[in-house]
């Protein structure tokens, strides 16, 4: 019998925790299924509430546990109330990225039938594009590790936009792959360098890495945008996109825009990855004003849920995982084409527990 998956679970703050649970429950349930048993959890402690009752934002062995599990799962981190001196706010996961060197941020995003529309032309409704995002240097380098900004007293702060050529040839190494196996599944194959090359030497430096490996990959089609033109057609006309690879704060900023073309950050689903090592997470927030409402949307952690099952898929070597991320996402789409997700973030009328029977009914009726 195959043996159980081992994922880190951090559920972390605020809606985190009824998100996480939800998510892990409807994966346990796709797993079985396929005939596969259930995921097996190591919880951790981490967040802005543990700092809070700690001084920690980690339990002491969190770190040493999460790089133990075959995946990590997060759930949301950060409340607005608990804050570092400094004014910044608790962030273990940017450390983990760091640790764990997790590059490649992938940030699906897809239109749903009878999800909201942003866009009024037709196209919108078919949009289906992959926000690539650079996960441990560009920007955040600083912030990856509380205290690496350089503070001048209360005079200046320098944050360093930090580019280099290892990590920058892996993160386009994987995004070419990425472009080549949605042209495999009918995808454009496109593959766009998001940068601000006219400006900042970092960034002209992230470009010539791209041109570089691009001759590699002769399928693929090889496209550039500035940061600022490509936020315009993302609005403009961003059923042209395919996958967009960029530095960490400009996929950060991107990838909340995006969201909101297919309905909002409840839908924002997210996995980071490196050369050995993975977390999933929602892209959105704790939201600490609906906490304990039951009125959190769980898709961006429940479609998270589904990519980590599809990671476990490939490093194990093992097809039933992917069915069983295939099951997710049908689940999903079944509901949504049957009006059956009407998640309160989008004006429904449906809270968390809700939207998961919703999806526990079409998970036994859909095949993957």
């Amino acid at each position: 019998m195959t043996e159980a998956a081992r994922i880190a679970v951090i559920p972390g703050d605020g809606i985190g925790v009824e998100v996480t649970e939800a998510t892990l429950h409807l994966c346990d349930l796709a797993l079985a299924r396929v005939g596969l048993p259930a995921l097996s959890r190591d919880v951790i402690a981490a967040g802005a509430a543990y700092f809070r009752e700690t001084g920690q934002d980690i339990q002491p062995d969190g770190e040493t546990r999460a790089g133990q599990g075959e995946a990590i799962f997060l759930g949301a981190i950060g409340l607005p109330s608990v804050r570092h001196k400094d004014g910044t706010e608790i962030s273990p996961h940017l450390r983990l990225r760091d640790l764990f060197g997790l590059y490649a941020g992938v940030r699906p995003v897809k239109a749903y039938p009878n999800a909201p529309q942003r866009l009024a032309d037709p196209r919108a409704a078919s949009l289906d594009l992959v926000i690539l995002r650079e996960s441990t240097e560009g920007l955040f380098y600083s912030a990856a590790v509380h205290g690496r900004a350089e503070v001048f007293g209360d005079d200046a702060v320098h944050d360093i936009m930090r580019i280099t050529r290892p990590t920058t040839e892996k993160l386009h190494w994987f995004g070419f792959r990425l472009a080549e196996k949605r042209k495999a599944r009918g995808g454009k194959g496109q593959l766009t360098c998001v940068d601000k090359s006219n400006v900042f030497t970092s960034q002209a430096f992230f470009r010539k890495i791209y041109d570089e490996i691009a001759p590699e990959f002769p399928k693929v089609t090889k496209g550039y945008a500035y940061i600022d033109a490509m936020a315009l057609d993302l609005v403009r006309k961003p059923w042209e996109a395919d996958v967009l690879v960029m530095e960490n704060i400009f996929g950060d900023i991107l990838s909340d825009l995006a969201g909101g073309l297919v309905g909002g950050m409840g839908m924002a689903a997210c996995g980071e990855y490196g050369d050995d090592h993975a977390l999933f997470q929602p892209a959105h927030g704790s939201a600490p004003d609906i906490t304990g409402q039951d009125a959190a949307n769980p898709l961006a952690a429940v479609l998270s849920g589904a990519m980590m099952l599809d990671y476990i898929a490939d490093r194990r070597a093992e097809e039933a995982f992917a069915d069983a991320a295939a099951l997710i996402e049908a689940a999903v789409q079944a509901g949504f084409e049957a009006n059956d997700l009407r998640p309160m973030e989008f004006g429904g009328d449906m809270g968390c527990r809700a939207m998961v029977s919703a999806l526990e009914t079409h998970l036994a009726e859909v095949s993957p």
